[in-house]
Protein backbone atom coordinates (compact mmCIF):
# COMPACT_ATOMS: atom_id res chain seq x y z
CA UNK A 1 0.00 0.00 0.00
CA UNK A 2 2.78 2.31 0.89
CA UNK A 3 4.60 1.62 -2.48
CA UNK A 4 1.17 2.08 -4.36
CA UNK A 5 0.89 5.40 -3.12
CA UNK A 6 4.40 6.58 -3.14
CA UNK A 7 4.09 5.58 -6.99
CA UNK A 8 0.96 7.24 -7.71
CA UNK A 9 2.09 10.54 -6.49
CA UNK A 10 5.54 10.19 -8.01
CA UNK A 11 7.29 13.77 -7.01
CA UNK A 12 3.94 15.41 -6.36
CA UNK A 13 4.55 19.12 -5.09
CA UNK A 14 3.75 19.69 -1.10
CA UNK A 15 0.98 22.53 -1.54
CA UNK A 16 -0.34 22.48 1.33
CA UNK A 17 -0.28 20.46 4.87
CA UNK A 18 -2.86 21.32 8.11
CA UNK A 19 -2.54 20.23 11.16
CA UNK A 20 -5.95 19.98 13.34
CA UNK A 21 -6.87 19.05 16.62
CA UNK A 22 -8.48 20.14 19.85
CA UNK A 23 -7.70 22.95 21.41
CA UNK A 24 -4.42 22.18 23.98
CA UNK A 25 -3.47 19.39 21.41
CA UNK A 26 -0.32 21.10 19.78
CA UNK A 27 -1.82 22.36 16.53
CA UNK A 28 -0.03 25.55 16.70
CA UNK A 29 3.81 24.31 18.22
CA UNK A 30 4.11 21.70 15.40
CA UNK A 31 2.70 23.66 12.76
CA UNK A 32 5.82 26.12 13.47
CA UNK A 33 8.36 22.92 13.22
CA UNK A 34 6.87 22.00 10.33
CA UNK A 35 7.36 24.86 8.17
CA UNK A 36 10.79 25.22 9.61
CA UNK A 37 11.63 21.71 8.93
CA UNK A 38 9.96 22.13 5.60
CA UNK A 39 11.99 25.20 4.48
CA UNK A 40 15.31 23.29 5.71
CA UNK A 41 14.65 20.55 3.34
CA UNK A 42 14.68 22.89 0.69
CA UNK A 43 10.56 23.21 0.49
CA UNK A 44 9.94 26.93 1.27
CA UNK A 45 7.08 27.27 3.21
CA UNK A 46 5.09 29.38 5.64
CA UNK A 47 2.78 29.22 8.77
CA UNK A 48 -0.62 30.32 8.83
CA UNK A 49 -2.45 30.32 11.72
CA UNK A 50 -6.32 29.80 10.31
CA UNK A 51 -8.18 31.26 13.84
CA UNK A 52 -11.79 31.84 13.73
CA UNK A 53 -11.69 34.54 16.37
CA UNK A 54 -13.08 32.31 19.53
CA UNK A 55 -10.28 33.38 21.57
CA UNK A 56 -10.61 37.50 20.67
CA UNK A 57 -14.27 37.28 22.00
CA UNK A 58 -13.75 35.43 24.99
CA UNK A 59 -10.88 37.93 26.00
CA UNK A 60 -13.59 41.11 25.12
CA UNK A 61 -16.68 39.03 26.50
CA UNK A 62 -14.35 38.80 29.84
CA UNK A 63 -14.05 42.61 29.54
CA UNK A 64 -17.37 43.56 29.31
CA UNK A 65 -18.11 41.19 32.08
CA UNK A 66 -20.00 38.45 30.12
CA UNK A 67 -17.92 34.30 31.07
CA UNK A 68 -17.05 33.55 27.62
CA UNK A 69 -17.67 34.00 23.57
CA UNK A 70 -20.55 32.63 23.34
CA UNK A 71 -22.25 34.21 26.66
CA UNK A 72 -21.29 37.61 24.41
CA UNK A 73 -22.77 36.78 20.94
CA UNK A 74 -24.56 33.95 21.43
CA UNK A 75 -24.19 30.44 20.87
CA UNK A 76 -25.47 31.42 16.74
CA UNK A 77 -23.68 33.99 16.62
CA UNK A 78 -20.64 32.65 17.54
CA UNK A 79 -20.76 29.92 14.89
CA UNK A 80 -21.12 32.68 12.33
CA UNK A 81 -17.76 34.82 12.83
CA UNK A 82 -15.59 31.69 13.65
CA UNK A 83 -17.18 30.44 10.44
CA UNK A 84 -16.59 34.07 8.49
CA UNK A 85 -13.15 34.87 10.27
CA UNK A 86 -11.48 31.22 9.21
CA UNK A 87 -12.57 31.45 6.19
CA UNK A 88 -11.14 34.86 5.53
CA UNK A 89 -8.18 33.56 7.05
CA UNK A 90 -8.00 30.38 5.10
CA UNK A 91 -8.39 32.33 1.57
CA UNK A 92 -5.77 34.87 2.85
CA UNK A 93 -3.00 32.36 3.20
CA UNK A 94 -4.23 30.44 0.15
CA UNK A 95 -3.60 33.08 -1.72
CA UNK A 96 -0.05 34.28 -0.33
CA UNK A 97 1.32 30.99 -0.71
CA UNK A 98 -0.02 30.75 -4.66
CA UNK A 99 1.50 34.41 -5.28
CA UNK A 100 4.73 33.51 -3.13
CA UNK A 101 4.93 29.80 -4.44
CA UNK A 102 5.74 28.80 -0.70
CA UNK A 103 3.83 25.86 0.86
CA UNK A 104 1.44 26.39 3.25
CA UNK A 105 1.33 24.96 6.50
CA UNK A 106 -2.37 25.76 8.02
CA UNK A 107 -2.69 26.08 11.94
CA UNK A 108 -6.19 24.85 12.14
CA UNK A 109 -8.61 24.13 8.33
CA UNK A 110 -12.48 24.15 7.33
CA UNK A 111 -12.75 20.73 9.06
CA UNK A 112 -11.76 22.49 12.60
CA UNK A 113 -14.98 24.66 11.93
CA UNK A 114 -16.53 21.59 11.24
CA UNK A 115 -15.96 19.89 14.62
CA UNK A 116 -16.29 23.40 16.36
CA UNK A 117 -20.07 23.69 14.52
CA UNK A 118 -20.81 19.94 15.73
CA UNK A 119 -19.65 20.25 19.50
CA UNK A 120 -21.82 23.42 19.79
CA UNK A 121 -24.57 21.54 18.97
CA UNK A 122 -24.98 23.68 15.48
CA UNK A 123 -25.58 20.99 13.59
CA UNK A 124 -27.87 23.39 11.06
CA UNK A 125 -24.99 25.48 10.58
CA UNK A 126 -22.82 22.92 9.23
CA UNK A 127 -24.49 22.50 5.53
CA UNK A 128 -24.43 26.29 4.99
CA UNK A 129 -20.36 25.97 6.27
CA UNK A 130 -19.64 23.33 4.05
CA UNK A 131 -20.95 25.16 1.31
CA UNK A 132 -18.61 27.92 1.60
CA UNK A 133 -15.74 26.35 2.21
CA UNK A 134 -16.40 24.06 -0.46
CA UNK A 135 -14.50 26.96 -2.71
CA UNK A 136 -11.09 25.58 -1.27
CA UNK A 137 -8.89 22.69 -2.22
CA UNK A 138 -8.24 20.44 0.22
CA UNK A 139 -4.71 19.51 1.55
CA UNK A 140 -2.64 17.37 0.28
CA UNK A 141 -1.91 15.93 4.05
CA UNK A 142 -4.08 16.82 6.98
CA UNK A 143 -2.66 15.66 10.07
CA UNK A 144 -5.01 15.03 13.30
CA UNK A 145 -3.08 15.55 16.25
CA UNK A 146 -4.85 13.21 19.38
CA UNK A 147 -4.37 13.47 22.92
CA UNK A 148 -6.51 12.93 25.80
CA UNK A 149 -9.14 15.67 26.88
CA UNK A 150 -7.72 16.09 30.64
CA UNK A 151 -4.10 15.95 28.96
CA UNK A 152 -5.35 18.92 26.99
CA UNK A 153 -7.11 21.08 29.56
CA UNK A 154 -3.48 20.91 31.64
CA UNK A 155 -2.00 22.09 28.62
CA UNK A 156 -4.25 25.23 28.07
CA UNK A 157 -4.17 25.55 31.76
CA UNK A 158 -0.51 25.87 32.35
CA UNK A 159 -0.67 28.13 29.63
CA UNK A 160 -2.19 30.55 31.18
CA UNK A 161 -3.81 32.41 28.22
CA UNK A 162 -7.52 30.93 27.94
CA UNK A 163 -9.57 28.48 29.20
CA UNK A 164 -11.57 25.60 27.90
CA UNK A 165 -14.10 23.43 29.57
CA UNK A 166 -13.18 19.55 29.70
CA UNK A 167 -17.23 19.01 28.39
CA UNK A 168 -15.74 20.94 25.49
CA UNK A 169 -12.24 19.67 24.60
CA UNK A 170 -14.61 16.33 25.11
CA UNK A 171 -17.35 17.32 22.77
CA UNK A 172 -15.01 18.76 20.38
CA UNK A 173 -12.67 15.56 20.46
CA UNK A 174 -15.66 13.45 19.54
CA UNK A 175 -16.91 15.51 17.05
CA UNK A 176 -13.36 15.32 14.81
CA UNK A 177 -13.66 11.46 15.30
CA UNK A 178 -17.22 11.76 14.03
CA UNK A 179 -16.53 14.24 10.79
CA UNK A 180 -16.95 12.16 7.67
CA UNK A 181 -13.55 13.30 6.29
CA UNK A 182 -11.75 11.59 9.53
CA UNK A 183 -11.15 8.30 7.36
CA UNK A 184 -8.46 10.64 5.27
CA UNK A 185 -6.74 12.52 8.03
CA UNK A 186 -3.10 10.92 9.30
CA UNK A 187 -3.65 10.51 12.88
CA UNK A 188 -0.72 11.39 14.44
CA UNK A 189 -0.72 10.94 18.61
CA UNK A 190 0.35 14.58 19.82
CA UNK A 191 1.07 13.20 23.75
CA UNK A 192 4.72 13.49 24.62
CA UNK A 193 7.56 16.04 24.04
CA UNK A 194 7.30 18.38 21.05
CA UNK A 195 10.42 17.16 19.37
CA UNK A 196 8.87 13.79 19.48
CA UNK A 197 5.73 14.55 18.32
CA UNK A 198 7.22 16.31 15.76
CA UNK A 199 9.29 13.22 14.81
CA UNK A 200 6.25 11.35 14.47
CA UNK A 201 4.73 14.07 12.11
CA UNK A 202 8.30 13.95 9.74
CA UNK A 203 7.93 10.28 9.79
CA UNK A 204 4.33 11.00 7.81
CA UNK A 205 6.20 13.30 5.29
CA UNK A 206 9.11 11.28 4.37
CA UNK A 207 7.98 12.07 0.73
CA UNK A 208 9.11 15.54 0.86
CA UNK A 209 11.59 15.21 3.73
CA UNK A 210 13.80 12.14 2.36
CA UNK A 211 16.46 13.61 4.53
CA UNK A 212 14.90 13.83 7.77
CA UNK A 213 16.81 11.06 10.00
CA UNK A 214 13.40 10.32 11.86
CA UNK A 215 11.86 8.77 8.71
CA UNK A 216 15.00 6.02 8.24
CA UNK A 217 13.90 3.01 8.97
CA UNK A 218 16.70 1.19 11.39
CA UNK A 219 17.94 0.82 14.56
CA UNK A 220 16.94 3.84 17.45
CA UNK A 221 19.51 5.39 19.56
CA UNK A 222 18.54 2.75 22.29
CA UNK A 223 18.94 0.18 19.95
CA UNK A 224 15.67 -0.88 19.06
CA UNK A 225 14.08 -1.02 15.39
CA UNK A 226 12.47 1.61 14.11
CA UNK A 227 8.88 1.57 12.35
CA UNK A 228 9.36 1.35 8.59
CA UNK A 229 5.52 1.92 7.79
CA UNK A 230 1.73 0.81 8.39
CA UNK A 231 -0.25 1.03 11.14
CA UNK A 232 -2.30 4.75 11.98
CA UNK A 233 1.15 5.96 12.57
CA UNK A 234 3.77 5.12 10.31
CA UNK A 235 4.94 6.95 7.92
CA UNK A 236 2.22 6.19 4.69
CA UNK A 237 0.13 9.75 4.23
CA UNK A 238 -3.01 8.73 4.09
CA UNK A 239 -4.27 11.84 2.50
CA UNK A 240 -1.77 12.20 0.17
CA UNK A 241 -3.40 13.65 -3.46
CA UNK A 242 -1.66 13.50 -6.66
Amino acid sequence: MASSLRTRRGGARLRTVALIGIDGSGKTTQAHLLAEALTAAGHRATYHRNAGGRRWLGRLAQRVGRPDAQRLVGRDGLLVVESVLRWLAIALALLSCLATGRTAVMDRWSVCQYASIRAHGGQRWERLARAGYRIFPPPRVTILLTVDPAEAYRRIERRGTDHESMRWLTAADAAYRALPEYAGFVVVDGSGPPEEVSRRIRAHLSEWLPDDPSTVAGPSPDGTPRPSGGGRDGPVPAQARP
